[in-house]
C-alpha cells in the first residue's frame, strides 16, 4: 500500500555532497517515523537518521554535524541532505516508515526491525 521511491544516489569525491530524496506515497496517517538507513558490503543495515511526524530527529553519531534529515510535508518527501562526505559512507542508503512515532528524541539510534515500509536502496560511493 505504502510506496516509496528513493533517488539522488550516485558517485562522489570524498569531501563532496549529495541530497537523497524519497518520496512518499499511499501514506494515509497523519503520524509517523521516517529513518535512512545504509548497508555496506558485508555489514548489517544499520539507522542513519530518523525524523518524527511532530519534530524529534535522532541522528547516529558517525553522521552528527554531515547529515541532516528534514522531511517536505506538503510534498511528502524525505531528504538527507550528506556533507562532507567520506569513503566510509559508500553504501545502499534505503529509506523506510512507520506509523508510530518513536519519540526520537530518546533514540540515539533507529533499528530496521522498527520500521515496516522500505525503498529500494540507492547506492552512494564516495571514493
Amino acid at each position: 500500500d505504502v510506496q516509496l521511491v528513493e533517488s539522488g544516489g550516485g558517485s562522489v569525491q570524498t569531501g563532496g555532497s549529495l541530497r537523497l530524496s524519497c518520496k512518499v506515497s499511499g501514506y494515509t496517517y497523519r503520524t509517523y517515523s521516517l529513518a535512512w538507513f545504509r548497508q555496506a558490503p558485508g555489514k548489517a543495515r544499520e539507522g542513519v537518521a530518523a525524523i518524527d511526524s511532530d519534530g524529534p530527529v535522532t541522528y547516529d553519531d558517525s553522521v552528527k554535524g554531515r547529515f541532516a534529515i528534514s522531511h517536505d510535508n506538503e510534498e511528502n518527501i524525505l531528504y538527507l541532505q550528506m556533507n562532507n562526505l567520506k569513503p566510509e559512507d559508500t553504501a545502499v542508503y534505503y529509506c523506510a516508515i512507520r506509523a508510530t512515532p518513536l519519540d526520537l528524541a530518546y533514540y540515539s539510534e533507529v533499528a530496521p526491525a522498527d520500521f515496516t515500509d522500505w525503498g529500494q536502496g540507492t547506492q552512494v560511493t564516495v571514493s
